[in-house]
Formats: structure tokens, C-alpha cells, sequence
């Protein structure tokens, strides 16, 4: 990542070469070439009950965001993540708990910049700083994402309560 960053001024996410999103606690990521060539690096003590098909205790909208995580970080398609997102949201996100709902828009929001498509970003931005969240929830939020100060999730002038710390 060093060397992208030397290269680059940034590790690269999107187009070509990249590296995959690597998440803290994730046991592997995939780099692409140039020519667009793929490499995927594995752990080599993986944990053996890693979940790759998404965890069937979840519902709802848990569970569209973890297969979401899977399509994305297990099959490099995150095309697919956003699309199941961006249906479970409309489909659960009148009644899902806020902290599914702030992670699924977090999600989309990283998801549509790395793929460039940012038409619907705003909006999600809007969504997620009208949530009211504890620090704790907000931090739950953002552990899981690659670079959350670069997304801007919360801006200072945004935040949906007084009394409520920008975490950035």
C-alpha cells in the first residue's frame, strides 16, 4: 500500500491498478494490475468458520448489508453490492433500527464512490446525517469502511442533534 501511496499520492479503490477495500479484521483483499490482472491475497490462517454466504441469523436489513459485504469483498462485485442495498433500503428502511440503516447508507455512499457513481450520494449523505446516533453508533458505522474521513459522512455543519461530536 506504501507504494501506491508513493506512486499515487493515495492507495487507488477504483480503475486500474487498485487494491480492493481491506477492512479492519478482514482476512483478505484482491489487487489489480495495470492490465487488470487480479490477485487475491488470502490470510494463510484464515478462520475456518468464516462466513462467505452471509449469516442466516440476520434479517431484514442486517442481513441485505452483510450479503452485500460478501458480494463485494468475497466476489469483487460491488455493482451487486449496491444494488442489494439499494433495494433492501427501499424495501426495509422505513422500519429497520437506525444503526442498519446509517450502515447501509455508509455502504452505498463508500460503494457508489469507488464505482464513480455518484448520483445518489447526496441524498444518502442527507439520510445518514438525519439519523440520530449516539458517538458509539456513529463509530460502529464507520469501523467497517475503508476511508470514512474521505467519504464524509458527518459534516460538522450537518449533525442531526446538538450535543452530537462529529467523529472526524
Amino acid at each position: 500500500m506504501e507504494r501506491l501511496r508513493a506512486a499515487y499520492g493515495k492507495v487507488l479503490a477504483k480503475g486500474r491498478p487498485r487494491i480492493t477495500r481491506y477492512r479492519p479484521g478482514a482476512s483478505r483483499f484482491t489487487v489489480v494490475d495495470p492490465s487488470g490482472n487480479s490477485i487475491i491475497f488470502i490470510q494463510r490462517d484464515e478462520p475456518a468458520e468464516l462466513e462467505y454466504g452471509g449469516s442466516r441469523s440476520l434479517t431484514g436489513l442486517a442481513r441485505a448489508w452483510d450479503n452485500a459485504r460478501i458480494f463485494s469483498e468475497f466476489k469483487n462485485d460491488d455493482r451487486i453490492a449496491l444494488r442489494v442495498l439499494t433495494t433492501a433500503l427501499r424495501r426495509h428502511g422505513d422500519t429497520a433500527p437506525p444503526l442498519d440503516v446509517a450502515r447501509a447508507l455508509a455502504t452505498l455512499i463508500e460503494l457508489a464512490t469507488a464505482l464513480e457513481d455518484t448520483g445518489d450520494i447526496e441524498d444518502w449523505r442527507h439520510r445518514l446525517n438525519a439519523l440520530t446516533l449516539t458517538d458509539t453508533e456513529r463509530h460502529r458505522v464507520t469501523e467497517g469502511l475503508r476511508d470514512s474521513g474521505a467519504l464524509h459522512l458527518w459534516r460538522t455543519g450537518d449533525a442531526p442533534e446538538a450535543g452530537v461530536a462529529d467523529p472526524s
